[in-house]
């Protein structure tokens, strides 16, 4: 098959390892273009990594030589891009969330659909081995009936370098996004029902007048009778933690334990292993999963594992949540895909 040209949008920190990743690790890939409107950003990346910079969405979304897009900009332009990119016939990849209301991913799914184009979310745990394995014994029954579910996310560190410029509600729709998506796909075939969430400035106390929400636990009812727990802190001083569990009625399966490797180092002061301190160097196989799963259905003309559906259904949670700390109680959850 003919190599994947592809054009990434947004050379940030994710942008640049995804650079990175597409030029050196995913076969059939073949990155041509990097955007980022940072004067010289995109072009010393590119440079690095044999692609050419340029310095507007607009110029990767209508080159002629561009077959995708591999959106990682602010997420508060990804629907627009998604948007864009698919109207010109090109493929995309876009970085979670796909939109910031339902409404804005329902553009982004109709889009694309119109253009028969395939549509992939960075949902990257669905690509993680521990995770897929948990995943699969799952789905084959190994566990039995899904009683009881766990995700959990946790930043590396002490918190944001600047907390008043979080955005409200970024801990339900950047951050536990990942784990309400994962607890959709460890719960094969059930939908969420309603969830109870509660979150405070924990890390930061100082700018919960400001709206600011570091630490997060949110309680999830399915239709099958699960019940689920999501947790997030932006502050784990120990490394990146992410963590998955789900009791069943015939055994129980847990994923991820923030280890950078397996290795434990037994001294006097205990038993020792280092952890990952960012997503990165934690879920680096992942990502290049994903992006190798999007190029292959690009290249068989099929629809990738991780879909703009799912991306749907993962911030209907989060915006379920956003409702229950305004209304302190608990919230249906958007039924779905409007017919």
């Amino acid at each position: 098959m003919s190599a994947v040209r592809i054009g990434l949008i947004g050379a940030g920190r994710i942008g640049a390892a995804h650079a990175e990743t597409l030029a050196r690790r995913v076969h059939g890939a073949d990155l041509v273009a990097v955007a980022d409107p940072r004067p010289g950003v995109a072009a010393a990346l590119a440079e690095s990594l044999g692609a050419r910079g340029e310095t507007s969405a607009e110029a990767v979304i209508g080159a002629d030589d561009v077959d995708a897009v591999v959106i990682a900009a602010s997420s508060t332009a990804h629907t627009a891009l998604v948007v864009a990119a698919a109207q010109a016939g090109k493929h995309v990849f876009c970085e979670k969330p796909a939109g910031m209301t339902l409404a804005e991913i329902d553009q982004g799914l109709a889009a694309t659909a119109a253009a028969g184009v395939v549509f992939q979310v960075g949902f990257n745990r669905r690509f993680a081995r521990d995770f897929r394995a948990a995943h699969e014994a799952i789905a084959d029954g190994t566990i039995g009936s899904v009683r009881m579910m766990r995700s959990l996310t946790r930043d590396p560190g002490d918190g944001p370098a600047d907390p008043g410029a979080v955005p409200p509600w970024t801990i339900f729709t950047q951050t536990l996004i990942h784990d309400f998506d994962t607890l959709n796909w460890l719960n094969p075939g059930a939908r969420a029902v309603d969830v109870l969430a509660t979150a405070d400035a924990l890390v930061a106390p100082d700018f919960k007048a400001s709206g600011l929400l570091d630490s997060a636990v949110v309680v999830i009812r399915y239709d099958n009778g699960a019940i689920a727990t999501a947790e997030a802190s932006f502050a784990a001083a120990y490394g990146y933690d992410v963590r998955g569990e789900v009791l069943g009625s015939a055994g129980m399966v847990t994923a991820g334990d923030g280890a950078s490797s397996s290795m434990r180092l037994h001294v006097a002061s205990g038993r020792l292993a280092g952890t990952a301190r960012g997503d990165v160097e934690l879920l680096g196989d992942a990502y290049a999963a994903e992006l190798a799963e999007f190029v292959a259905a690009v290249q068989e003309g099929r629809a990738p594992y991780v879909t703009g559906a799912d991306a749907r259904a993962a911030l209907a949670i989060a915006q379920a949540c956003i409702a229950s700390m305004r209304s302190d109680a608990r919230v249906e959850v958007d039924k779905g895909l409007p017919a």
